[in-house]
């Protein structure tokens, strides 16, 4: 591909950020221009604009078509797991994986963020496969569970009121069966 052909303003128009959406986004600079203090010239990118990886770098090197060889500097990112963040090393899974998390609705992308702190390399497939919700406390999340499982069906409803399900949390936390991050509960 012919990376000195500089970019069309209706491609730039196409592939700019916009930030009334929450689409994720990287500002491509490059390290040339950034160490020789030329210019701090870059674009904020709208990665959900590019159905391929490599019409992703095409359009990054073309924007930086007045370098012979521009070395792609990725400034700051905005609206993805920062865990997916680095500056001069995007590569095609990483995008891939951007692709998936923009499709995710908001409050998914919320509990995915959430899982990824606790665990850091999970996939976009094993966090739908522990997901169990989000709820007001762990304690609300042990009384649907033990609802769920039919615990309380032979179970007079004057006895059900003194179940401590704090102390039912507790021991699906430390037993190992799930994980609470941030009011979303996860199953181990």
């Amino acid at each position: 591909m012919n990376y000195r052909e500089p970019l069309t303003k209706n491609e730039i128009r196409a592939h700019a950020a916009h930030y009334e959406n929450s689409n994720p986004a990287v500002c491509c600079g490059t390290y040339y221009k950034y160490n020789c203090k030329q210019s701090l010239y870059g674009m904020w990118i709208d990665l959900t604009t590019f159905e391929t990886y490599h019409e992703f770098i095409d359009f990054c090197n073309r924007l930086h078509a007045d370098e012979q060889d521009p070395e792609l500097m990725f400034q700051d990112y905005e609206h993805y797991p920062e865990q997916w963040y680095c500056e001069g090393c995007m590569g095609e899974s990483t995008f891939d994986k951007i692709k998936a998390y923009a499709e995710l609705s908001e409050e998914k992308r919320e509990a995915y963020e959430a899982y990824l702190t606790y665990w850091d390399e999970g996939t976009l497939e094993d966090f739908e496969e522990r997901y169990e919700g989000k709820y007001d406390s762990a304690e609300d999340f042990a009384e649907y569970l033990c609802e769920e499982c039919g615990y309380f069906k032979n179970l007079p409803q004057w006895l059900q009121c003194c179940i401590d399900y704090s102390a039912v949390w507790r021991n699906l936390d430390s037993g190992g069966d799930y994980t609470e991050v941030d009011g979303h509960i996860f199953r181990n």
